[in-house]
């Protein structure tokens, strides 16, 4: 074919977003929103998840993971635009500090999660919504400068309405395909809320939003890796870097959310036509149907059963020693993704309901600390893991995937049995919230390791008067701290001895 015979159609980058298009929706929510126009219950959830993200950021430094990219950034170094999480007062590029916050904050996986009331959606919860669009906002603030503790709740409130729209509206197909929405989905609340702060114009954001969707990317096989959390690491990355190029005029499709190439089509078979008339911003997805706080650093599908393991190993005193065996009852729901029979490693667990039990059995508790390495792998958890037995339960299954159902049945060894079903409802989520207490108790366990008292309490002062500050620095000054791990990044230890899984 001679270039005369071409079809003289403007190329995809050239095109703009058409009207009516849910691209231009979107588009236009994030040129249109002020904080005038977030609602006060919307932004009192805010403040509530702002508060619990940034304790999760700082725990996230003591991880192997966040040590190595903090190693990563060190090495690659570049321009000084925002702070380097970990690194004290050394800044680094604004993509690459996404990067490395974001992985932090979601690397012990107890990040927040959207409420989806639809039962097609299999497991009644979508995305991680916090962590991306928060990365952004601290990153592009702290880039910019003098911008307000409104500003950076404003633009927070955009990349998560819009996430959580763009996955509530897609067909579960993206989930059950094997695509990790927190990392998919998050490109776009990154590109979002950056492109909210830039200021960008009604091309530029579209031009955001498509190189987004070609960014967007994160599968399941890596749950209970490393890669996990670099799922929502990258994907603030690579939605603060959509919206920069954008700034700088690199070019998309003007309609990534629509038509037969668009996101949502390629990735999932296309958005529910029903669902898109909610558009963006007339109900506020932080708030209906709200988001859920994880009271435990694992898989939410597991939060129910742990729940009920807890309340009767408490109600009756059960010890490890006392355990013969433990039959574990639940649908598909949880079983596939959470996939390890017997967990190896502090990663693996949060995936395993053999060492979920087994924690809440020997700990009656399940934190930060019972998620390590070495207390996964003392020889005794190991035994404990190993009398625990799940079983596919074809009556559960037969109720449905809108809730989150399960049985737990101890077999002591003094030939009682003791069994429960496990509430339905979300711990942490809008049926029965986390209190404020709740959530300072889960700030400072996150946060123990790294600030002292009155930091920490400063620290909560400032992120509950955030709407207040006249610049956002001052909150984002507080989490330039050194990691105790950072000097350690040149000189990282030698890997864990590889082990097949489970």
């Amino acid at each position: 074919m001679c270039p005369s015979e071409i079809s003289a159609a403007p190329p995809p980058s050239a095109r703009p977003a058409h009207a009516g298009t849910v691209t231009d929706a979107a588009v236009a929510f994030i040129r249109s929103a002020r904080y005038e126009t977030v609602p006060e219950d919307a932004l009192a959830v805010a403040r509530r998840c702002i508060l619990d993200s940034t304790g999760l950021f700082l725990a996230g430094l003591s991880e192997r993971s966040t040590a190595i990219l903090i190693g990563s950034a060190l090495r690659q170094g570049g321009a000084p635009d925002a702070l380097l999480l970990g690194a004290g007062a050394t800044r680094v590029p604004a993509p690459v500090a996404a990067r490395v916050l974001a992985t932090s904050g979601h690397a012990h996986d107890w990040d927040d999660t959207q409420v989806s009331h639809d039962p097609a959606h299999v497991y009644g919860l979508l995305t991680h919504p916090s962590i991306p669009p928060l990365t952004a906002a601290i990153t592009v603030c702290d880039m910019l400068g003098g911008r307000s503790g409104r500003d950076l709740v404003t633009a927070f409130c955009v990349g998560f309405e819009v996430a959580c729209k763009i996955s509530e509206w897609m067909r579960p197909d993206h989930y059950l395909r094997g695509h990790h929405s927190s990392g998919t989905v998050g490109t776009f609340a990154a590109a979002a809320t950056a492109a909210h702060l830039l200021g960008l114009g009604d091309a530029a954001t579209a031009h955001a939003l498509g190189i987004a969707g070609s960014f967007a990317a994160g599968i399941r096989c890596n749950f209970g890796t490393m890669t996990k959390p670099l799922h929502v690491g990258r994907a603030a990355e690579n939605g603060v870097l959509a919206a920069l190029l954008a700034q700088d005029g690199f070019t998309a499709d003007g309609a990534v959310l629509d038509g037969p190439w668009g996101f949502p089509t390629v990735l999932s078979g296309g958005f529910d036509p029903d669902k898109v008339g909610q558009g963006f911003g007339r109900t506020w997805t932080i708030v209906d149907p709200g988001v859920s706080i994880k009271p435990y650093p694992s898989g939410i599908l597991t939060h129910q059963s742990m729940d009920l393991v807890r309340r009767l190993v408490v109600e009756h005193d059960i010890a490890p020693g006392m355990v013969d065996r433990v039959e574990f009852h639940a649908g598909d729901n949880i079983l596939k993704p959470i996939r390890y029979p017997v967990a190896r490693t502090g990663l693996e667990a949060k995936f395993s309901m053999a060492a979920l039990i087994a924690m809440l059995i020997r700990h009656r508790k399940a934190g930060i600390e019972q998620f390590s390495d070495e207390a996964v792998g003392d020889p005794a958890f190991q035994a404990l893991q190993r009398r625990i037995t799940t079983h596919r339960d074809p009556g559960i299954n037969a109720q449905g995937f809108d809730l989150i159902r399960s049985r737990v049945v101890f077999h002591l060894t003094d030939g009682r049995r003791v069994e429960g079903w496990a509430d339905t409802r979300y711990r942490g989520g809008p049926s029965l919230p986390m209190s404020e207490a709740d959530l300072v108790d889960k700030f400072t366990d996150c946060t123990a390791a790294i600030l002292d008292r009155p930091d920490r309490e400063a620290l909560i002062e400032t992120i509950g008067a955030i709407d207040g500050l006249p610049d956002a620095g001052a909150y984002i000054d507080r989490l330039r701290v050194q990691c105790p791990a950072a000097p350690l990044v040149i000189d990282l230890p030698a890997p864990p001895a590889e082990a097949g899984h489970a």
